[in-house]
């Protein structure tokens, strides 16, 4: 367990996921060295952002929509929504620098401009989001936390989904992929608790990927492994 509260003002917050893996790649400290802090999304963290100023994303981005992904692993859905979606930025959020290095070789691989990333705890960057500020938002694969004593570690809980409500424009979609039935019920209890509707009308809408899905390594692990995706289409009321 580590916890991401470095300012004597901010709120304590403990973080339970892992931060670092396997050793990287040469290559992989450059892209680090190199682009991370020009991908920057803004002052995110409590250190360079203690009062809580909101980012300009139009000053980022222009005045286009903003999306967001919450936990992008290796990034390739992040890189494939930014090369189909030239028109929208796209904000990545990863606390795991090992996957944070993987995303920013795929950006150079790739030649997308419209990505920035933010190395750390999702809840310092909603602190931060702008209220409504954020068209769409994608929470695929999260950290299942299997056992029932962390389950309040999930995503799917107050303490993330509340300022998440806050961060999406009315209106705004929240799509949740996961292959552990566990978490499918606790999303679809907890999810429209905090103000989202769930979109299904019919079976094929949560059993099928949307038109514009790009399987990650991790759904493939879990189809190797038998394991069935769901897929979880909700609205911000």
């Amino acid at each position: 367990m580590t916890t991401s509260n470095k300012h004597p003002g901010a709120p304590w917050r403990n973080f339970y996921g892992r931060i670092k893996g396997k050793g990287l790649r040469p290559a992989q400290e450059r892209y680090l060295d190199e682009d991370l802090e020009p991908l920057s999304p803004g002052p995110v963290g409590w250190d360079v952002n203690p009062q809580r100023h909101p980012l300009d994303l139009t000053a980022t981005f222009g005045d286009v929509p903003v999306w967001l992904e919450i936990g992008f692993g290796g990034g390739e859905h992040l890189v494939h929504q930014a090369k189909s979606n030239p028109g929208v930025g796209i904000i990545g959020c990863e606390p795991f620098i090992n996957g944070v290095a993987m995303l920013l070789g795929k950006i150079r691989d790739a030649g997308v401009s419209n990505i920035r990333v933010w190395p750390g705890d999702a809840r310092d960057l909603m602190d931060v989001l702008p209220e409504s500020g954020i068209a769409k938002a994608f929470l695929l694969y999260p950290d299942p936390w299997p056992k029932k004593k962390h389950h309040r570690r999930r995503f799917v809980t107050d303490e993330h989904l509340e300022p998440l409500h806050r961060a999406l424009a009315p209106g705004a979609e929240f799509r949740v992929a996961t292959d552990i039935p566990d978490y499918v019920r606790q999303t679809l209890i907890e999810v429209p608790k905090a103000g989202f509707a769930w979109t299904a009308e019919r079976p094929a809408d949560w059993r099928e990927p949307l038109r514009d899905w790009l399987s990650t390594r991790y759904e493939q692990k879990a189809l190797r492994e038998g394991r069935v995706p769901h897929y979880l289409t909700f609205r911000r009321d």
